[in-house]
């Protein structure tokens, strides 16, 4: 008998089921800014926290690298700059460099701890474009498998995901090349003033 028939609820039917509860945060937008403020937005805050607490990777000292709370693939990074500012144009000289080096090492280190076939990078730059936080750009590297878009995410929309994000951020920050993450003071590039 179906589950939905309502005669026997939980009895076992022909269907497998992959519960994903945690995605319902996302989905109702829960963890979404209430403004585009720098008080608000969480990759302001991130910094502030203990690395495996925040899923940070490594830290640089104009931008860092921190896993994706909600990932498209294992190992799905987001290089961040520290500067709350929205638009790719607006970084200065040496963010861009920092936040192209990081994009580099990302890769090089995800290939080593994980194998993927190729990657996606990209920014999406403003909400019409995909961008979920808009206010604070940031740079998707996402590992990629031959075949992993399968039924699931197309038909379901649902990924399935082989590591929790604590492993996989343990993972990727014994691997991260200690040169390639200087000591940051969070204090000297948190803003101080509110950008919106």
């Amino acid at each position: 008998m179906s589950e939905t028939s309502g005669e026997h609820p939980g009895v076992p039917d022909a269907l497998e089921r992959l519960w994903t509860p945690h995605r319902m945060i996302y989905i109702g937008g829960q963890d979404k800014p209430v403004d585009a403020t720098s008080a608000s937005c969480p990759f302001c805050s991130i910094p502030a926290r203990d690395d495996e607490d925040a899923l940070i990777v490594a830290r640089g000292t104009h931008a860092y690298v921190v896993l994706n709370l909600y990932p498209y693939n294992s190992g799905h990074l987001l290089v961040c700059p520290y500067r709350h500012v929205a638009d790719y144009t607006e970084l200065t000289e040496p963010e861009v460099a920092e936040v192209a080096a990081l994009t580099r090492t990302a890769m090089s280190v995800v290939r080593e701890v994980s194998s993927p076939h190729g990657f996606n990078l990209g920014m999406n730059q403003g909400a019409v474009a995909g961008a979920g936080i808009a206010a604070h750009l940031h740079q998707h590297v996402v590992p990629r498998w031959e075949g992993d878009s399968n039924f699931l995410p197309v038909v379901a929309r649902t990924k399935a995901l082989p590591q929790l994000l604590s492993q996989t951020r343990q993972l990727l920050a014994d691997r991260w090349p200690t040169a390639a993450a200087p000591d940051h003071d969070t204090s000297a590039s948190t803003p101080t003033h509110e950008e919106g």
